[in-house]
This record gives structure tokens, sequence and C-alpha cells, in this order.
């Protein structure tokens, strides 16, 4: 059979599309009201067109669905789309708790745990740090200093998390879109007006 006629992913695909726009319907991007999905498709992509495989593009599209939807568990996730899955989407949460804890101590455990995660996570998380730097710079160019109202976390605190997501990204792992990812905290910094520090 012909490379373009071989199917190129499963029914399991279509079962995670599915299930994030069900799950994300109602849901929209802080401050912007662009739809949730969009950012979950967005880092289902930019996985997919950096060689990730199935897995890593269901993880991509559902990496939100445990930390975001109350309802969600780890086992309907393996249930459906298997261990590994379930594993990569788990480890892709900062937390499944509800309500959840504080920020802080949050992303601080988030980012000690990336540093020792495998390739094929980091994809994904970089894939979602990457399209959130850039909408984060997008909308600081508009609204300046207003932006970081519609987060949880300071202006300082925001810099600093993804300060840190980059150099946990590039602990024993290189690839472009760490640097990318680089850049654009690079830049988000001087549009803030904050010294990148070293």
């Amino acid at each position: 059979m012909p490379a373009n006629e071989r199917e190129q992913y499963t029914p399991r695909l279509d079962d995670a599309l599915q299930l994030a726009a069900d799950a994300f319907r109602k849901q929209v991007r802080k401050g912007s009201g662009i739809p949730y999905l969009m950012h979950l498709l967005q880092v289902m992509v930019t996985v997919g067109e950096h060689g990730g495989d199935e897995d890593q593009m269901i993880a991509a599209v559902l990496h939100d669905y445990l930390e975001d939807v109350p309802e969600a568990t780890g086992e309907e996730v393996e249930a459906r789309f298997g261990p590994r899955v379930r594993r990569l989407v788990e480890a892709l949460s900062d937390t499944v708790e509800t309500p959840k804890p504080p920020w802080e101590p949050r992303k601080v455990a988030y980012i000690e745990a990336l540093r020792a995660e495998p390739p094929e996570l980091k994809l994904i998380s970089a894939a979602d740090k990457l399209h959130n730097a850039r909408s984060i710079l997008r909308d600081l160019g508009e609204l300046g200093d207003a932006l970081w109202d519609r987060f949880t976390a300071s202006k300082e605190q925001s810099l600093w998390y993804y300060r840190s997501v980059v150099d946990a990204l590039a602990e024993g792992w290189s690839h472009p879109l760490v640097d990318e990812l680089r850049a654009v905290v690079e830049a988000m910094h001087r549009e803030a007006g904050v010294a990148l520090e070293r």
C-alpha cells in the first residue's frame, strides 16, 4: 500500500480529540476569550510536527485534562488510552487535587520533577509552554502590565516560572523547541522590562 494511503493514526486519537472537545467545550483561555481547545490542539500539532508518536499526541491534547476537569481520573485515561498515556498526562499535570494547592509549591514541584523526565515527556511540556509563552508575549505587547492581572501569579513569579521551565527542560536534553522557548522567554522579559537573570 502506498505510504500516502496508510493510516497515520488510529481511532484512539479520534477518541482523545472528542474527549478534549467535550471536556473543554465551555472553557476559554484566560483573558482572551479564545476557546481553550485551540491551545490543546496547538500543543498536539507541535508535538506531532516534531516527531511525537500517537501516545504523545494523545497525551498532548489531554495534557490539562486531569488538572482542569474535576471529574477526570487517571484510571479513566488508562482504561481508554493505556498506561503510557496515563503516565504522561499525570506527569504533565502540576496537580490533580481539587481544590488546587497554592501556586508556588505546585510550580516548584513541577519544575523539579520536569528536570528528570524523559525526552518523550519533555517534548510535550516544551510544546505546551512554548504556546503559552507565545500567547503571553503577544498579549503583553497589546496590554502591557495589565496582562498579569489575569494570572494567579505576579509578573515576577510568572517570569521566574518560565525561566525555570527552560532550565529544567534543558537539563540533559536539547531540542529546537527548547531553543524557541528560551528565545520567547527572553523576549517576554524585554517586553516586561525585567532583566533576565542568568
